[in-house]
């Protein structure tokens, strides 16, 4: 292997490099991401008793703008045409589960962009309950699905 390890985001020398892919036919791609904010049964409660349109789709809206910004927060993701997000919160006994489907059709997949909903779809959660619970945890963030064609 060159001397980028293996690394798509380094060059031959370990320089970082935008991924060239101008070459690769534009498709359809998907990718579907999941993580969860852990917390009180109390806290959990609390989020589920007030009434929709708050706190839970200001995270949802948070999640949507972090998708179709990626680009920005992360140096080296390509800006993408996205053609659908969606993101989903679902308040459990002991914290909230956030999952992200993004779509587009392009030369490069969607994978940083449903990850990156997800987790700011999740510290919006934590921002928003961080008065009630000192012991929130974000966890599990993880690509579930990735798709092409």
């Amino acid at each position: 292997m060159p001397g980028n390890g293996g690394f798509s985001h380094l060059d031959e020398h370990g320089g970082v490099r935008m991924v060239d892919v101008g070459g690769k036919p534009s498709e359809r791609r998907r990718a579907v991401a999941s993580g969860r904010v852990r917390m009180s049964a109390e806290t959990a409660g609390a989020l589920r008793s007030l009434p929709k349109g708050d706190a839970l789709t200001t995270a949802q809206l948070a999640g949507i703008m972090a998708a179709k910004r990626t680009s920005e927060l992360i140096p080296l993701c390509h800006p993408l045409p996205l053609t659908s997000v969606e993101v989903t919160l679902n308040v459990e006994a002991d914290g909230v589960e956030i999952m992200a489907a993004v779509e587009t059709t392009a030369q490069t997949g969607v994978e940083m962009e449903a990850l990156a909903a997800v987790s700011v779809a999740a510290l919006t959660v934590y921002d928003m309950a961080k008065a009630l619970d000192k012991g929130m945890v974000v966890d599990d963030v993880r690509l579930l699905e990735k798709t092409k064609g």
